[in-house]
């Protein structure tokens, strides 16, 4: 497990954003390059963004300190910005989904808005102001771009009223089952929830961000420990970087097809030496999540997404999955792997 130590901290990013800029060679550029790419406000291009997504990936943090990731959806026109330092959001709340104990007013959250059939995507957290049970705004803390790598093209469409609750039950899970593990093998996109609470100003700050690879890119170990290849990226090491600090994580797996939601609290640690990075297709280093808490929601999502024909990443091209790694555990099945 990798540990920060000794870091000083520079420019806008904290101690463990810098430990693996750092030691990734990266630091006096990524200095630089914080003051200009991390904001305080959104700007007229993210501003009119938000506006079109038919969901939100959210990143909350409950009473205990878990991290939950989880996606939201209602009507586009949900997300709205009155002013370059606020993002409305317009959700019920959802007793059904764990991440929602984490999104009461004075809290912090992270926001990703993400367009899976043009690949667009912003990152967003900040603090949360209630109006209400229905509505709330987020002040913002740091707004920024991501670049449209590992995304998969999925067209959506809505199946029901997104006011309506799933019609199933939340099924908590004590370890992975069968169907849980076969979600998670097949996966080509998650999303991962992290925090830190280092701040100078002592808040609490929270991320929330997308992962995808080829089916199989996830493996689920006998100990139900996944273990994640990490590939080249912006070398902002926000999520990695949390990790460093802070185990705490979330993730969310959704089911595309279905719309069921498989969310996973739990911890995770940071990987920068072992032969199983030089093994893995694109892989620079590797981390493992240890989950605590699981919980599968059927039908949580009114949405549907259909997979694109030419739907793939070109980036997918370079990097593996777990069945080509010697002493790994098969690859997943799927009619479009890549």
């Amino acid at each position: 497990m990798f540990i920060a130590t000794d870091i000083k901290k520079v420019s806008a990013w904290h101690d463990g954003e810098i430990a693996l800029q750092t030691k990734a060679g990266v630091a006096d550029r990524m200095a630089e390059l914080g003051q200009r790419v991390l904001r305080d406000h959104l700007i007229e291009q993210h501003r009119n963004f938000y506006p079109q997504l038919p969901f939100i990936v959210l990143g909350s943090v409950d009473a205990d300190g878990n991290a939950w990731a989880t996606l939201r959806a209602n009507r586009p026109g949900f997300l709205l910005s009155p002013d370059i330092h606020t993002l409305r959001v317009e959700l019920g709340r959802d007793p059904a989904d764990p991440a929602d104990a984490g999104m009461e007013d004075g809290k912090a959250i992270a926001l990703l808005g993400i367009e899976l059939h043009t690949r667009r995507r912003n990152r967003l957290n900040g603090t949360i102001r209630r109006h209400s049970d229905k509505v709330f705004d987020v002040a913002v803390d740091q707004s920024f771009g991501n670049c449209p790598k590992y995304i998969q093209l999925r067209d959506f469409e809505f199946t029901r009223d997104p006011a309506a609750p799933a019609d199933r039950p939340t099924q908590p899970l004590a370890a992975l089952d069968d169907r849980a593990q076969a979600v998670i093998a097949g996966a080509d996109t998650f999303f991962v929830a992290s925090y830190v609470e280092d701040r100078e100003d002592g808040r609490r700050q929270v991320d929330v961000s997308h992962r995808g690879g080829r089916p199989g890119f996830v493996r689920v170990g006998e100990d139900g420990v996944l273990t994640i290849p990490d590939f080249a990226g912006n070398l902002f090491f926000n999520t990695l970087g949390n990790f460093v600090l802070n185990p705490k994580t979330g993730l969310v797996f959704a089911d595309f097809e279905s719309g069921a939601l498989l969310q996973l609290t739990g911890d995770a640690e940071v990987i920068l030496e072992s032969p199983e990075i030089a093994s893995f297709d694109g892989a620079e280093r590797l981390w493992r999540f240890t989950p605590r808490k699981i919980m599968r929601r059927p039908g949580a999502l009114p949405l549907r997404w259909k997979f694109r024909e030419d739907g793939w990443s070109p980036h997918l091209l370079a990097t593996g999955r777990w069945g080509d790694v010697s002493g790994g555990v098969g690859e997943a099945g799927s009619d479009h792997n890549p």
